[in-house]
């Protein structure tokens, strides 16, 4: 008799998908799109919820659909150009940028207002963060326990306290949008969307969320596929209804803060003027269970993934992953900020062609000859989207200027498009040549 989980474990296991979500970036971003969009704060924030939501959603089924690792998902471009993809892809999200931003979020939302934005506290407070992540990462097969029945219910309390004050108590009335959501309210949070990268974070998280449902013997692929996606829907609701919140709470704030501030300063004006002194331990008390989360999915997904080709044990990469984490977030959030936004921004593109050609292989004769081309065409014009981020811009022709939907940062998206409608052409011809040749 196959085992299945309590109707208690499925909730865990969507808690759990929930709180690996959400991590500091995800609480702070919404109420700036809020407090900018002014009076079309509901049009923006539909596009903001189909790319930071939909999308993430939608990789963690499609991930469920393969039994959950990118090495899996990509199998249609090859095994060497996936390990490729892969490698890269939890490399991003993992050490080399997502993992330490957790910690130097955390630290400036909710330490560094108390001890000073120096080196020195940042450090201290880096080795005892790292310290927690790596002593719970140790142990995934305790993570639907220690994350999904203990971690993800404190966050989810505190986001909800955050998220009906907002509601009851509004800090102030709206103000008048910026001008980018005056022109175009809703493909300008459909960009902001996409910007937080939660589609790389589902290709990261997707294995954990497997081995978690496998946790408690669950081995039937159908069932896991299941749990899986039932999962990832439960995320969905969450992160729609905290999305909302926040945007309410950054609409009403106008009074509070100065339209272009940063999202830390908009929550800190808020949950002072709402909690009164308490307000300040309130914001870093969940910020730092947010970010903690994230870090520990985060540290578990890449051990595991990076054990199967490296002659190293899960828990030697868990210690190697979390020490270099804690170097690499000394540097500091804006250093941070400064060496991601490139490198996510060229592999964002080909991962979202990924995932969503990844529901459509069994239309085509050849999976290869549909997704690899696609996939190229999506990254070469993510570089160009990439390089237009940094100070070297100027060494692309005039005519990448003035690519369609290059304002919205979707210029990618036409061009795939293209090929998309080309490589299909050419897989209907290719398969009634071959027909034809049989007969």
């Amino acid at each position: 008799m196959s085992k299945s989980l309590t109707s208690r474990d499925i909730i865990a296991l969507g808690f759990m998908t929930f709180a690996l979500f959400v991590g500091a970036g995800n609480i702070i971003f919404p109420p700036m799109v809020g407090i900018q969009s002014g009076e079309h704060v509901w049009i923006a924030a539909l596009g903001f919820l189909v790319t930071a939501v939909g999308l993430p959603v939608i990789t963690v089924i499609a991930l469920a659909r393969v039994g959950g690792g990118i090495d899996m998902l990509s199998s249609p471009i090859g095994k060497a150009a996936g390990l490729v993809l892969a490698t890269v892809c939890y490399l991003a999200v993992g050490p080399l940028f997502a993992t330490p931003r957790t910690a130097t979020v955390s630290f400036e939302v909710g330490i560094a207002p108390l001890t000073g934005d120096g080196w020195l506290p940042l450090m201290i407070y880096s080795v005892i963060y790292f310290a927690l992540v790596i002593g719970i990462s140790l142990y995934p097969g305790k993570l639907l326990d220690t994350v999904g029945h203990f971690l993800a219910p404190l966050k989810i309390v505190a986001l909800v306290v955050l998220g009906v004050a907002a509601l009851l108590w509004p800090a102030g009335g709206i103000t008048t949008a910026t001008e980018a959501y005056q022109k175009a309210a809703f493909s300008t949070g459909f960009v902001n969307g996409y910007l937080t990268m939660d589609t790389l974070g589902a290709l990261v998280f997707g294995i954990v969320i497997v081995n978690a449902a496998r946790s408690r013997g669950i081995e039937n692929e159908a069932l896991l596929t299941r749990y899986t996606m039932l999962a990832g829907l439960i995320a969905g609701l969450g992160l729609t209804l905290v999305y909302l919140s926040l945007f309410k709470l950054g609409s009403g704030s106008g009074g509070l803060v100065d339209q272009n501030a940063n999202g830390a300063a908009i929550l800190h004006a808020y949950v002072q003027q709402t909690f009164g002194g308490m307000g300040s331990f309130f914001l870093a008390a969940l910020i730092f269970v947010a970010c903690m989360v994230t870090a520990v999915g985060l540290t578990c997904a890449c051990a595991e993934f990076f054990a199967q080709y490296l002659p190293l044990s899960y828990r030697t990469l868990v210690f190697i992953l979390g020490l270099f984490s804690m170097l690499v977030s000394n540097l500091g959030l804006s250093h941070l900020i400064q060496f991601s936004i490139p490198v996510l921004t060229a592999i964002y593109p080909p991962c979202i062609v990924l995932v969503v050609l990844s529901f459509t292989l069994k239309w085509w004769n050849s999976r290869s000859r549909i997704v690899a081309p696609t996939m190229l065409v999506s990254l070469l014009f993510g570089i160009i989207d990439a390089i237009k981020t940094t100070k070297f811009s100027d060494i692309l022709p005039a005519w990448s200027q003035h690519l369609p939907l290059a304002e919205q940062g979707l210029s990618w998206l036409p061009p795939v498009v293209v090929m998309l409608v080309i490589v299909a052409v050419y897989d209907r011809v290719a398969g009634r040549q071959a027909i034809v040749a049989q007969q």
